[in-house]
């Protein structure tokens, strides 16, 4: 059964946009948002089983704290990796 979705013009057109760079239709765009993307409860559910899983498997216990310390050493990584790019881009203009 088909809907409508009311969204301004300027929503309209971008997802006309996005969905011609991916080579599919809005409908499909948003048929792929509504089934990739997950609540906030799915979230939990699905942190709690990775927890669980590693504990069993692995012996590794996560925490909250570990799990903030991890995005901050990877966020880390990520910005010392775009600046060391950016460096030698410079480098290579001069």
């Amino acid at each position: 059964m088909d809907t409508t979705i009311k969204v301004d013009s300027k929503t309209r057109d971008r997802l006309a946009v996005l969905a011609e760079a991916r080579g599919t239709t809005m409908r499909r765009l948003i048929e792929e948002f509504a089934e990739s993307t997950l609540t906030p409860a799915e979230l939990q559910e699905r942190a709690a089983h990775t927890a669980a899983y590693l504990a069993e498997h692995l012996g590794v216990t996560v925490t909250d704290e570990s799990s903030i310390e991890a995005l901050r050493n990877v966020r880390g990584q990520v910005v010392a990796h775009y600046a060391s790019e950016h460096a030698e881009h410079e480098q290579g203009a001069a």
